[in-house]
């Protein structure tokens, strides 16, 4: 029998419009998890490796420190 884990679902920092509209992010143990907030939790879920995740969000952050010095 596999052990349900909850996630822990977290609200985008970067999220606008009082939060109606945007992602939230969990993890189990070795992946994060990714929904949209507009289906209230009964949307699809974007399962990535926990690595890929670390270095899809350091490159996020590394644009974001060029596109604030244009």
């Amino acid at each position: 029998m596999e052990q349900q884990v909850d996630p822990r679902w977290r609200k985008s920092t970067y999220s606008g419009n009082g939060g109606e509209a945007c992602i939230e992010a969990g993890s189990v143990p070795g992946r994060v998890l990714v929904r949209d907030t507009t289906q209230h939790g009964n949307g699809p879920v974007v399962s990535v490796g926990s690595t890929d995740w670390h270095r899809f969000i350091t490159s996020l952050r590394a644009n974001a420190h060029l596109d604030e010095s244009r």
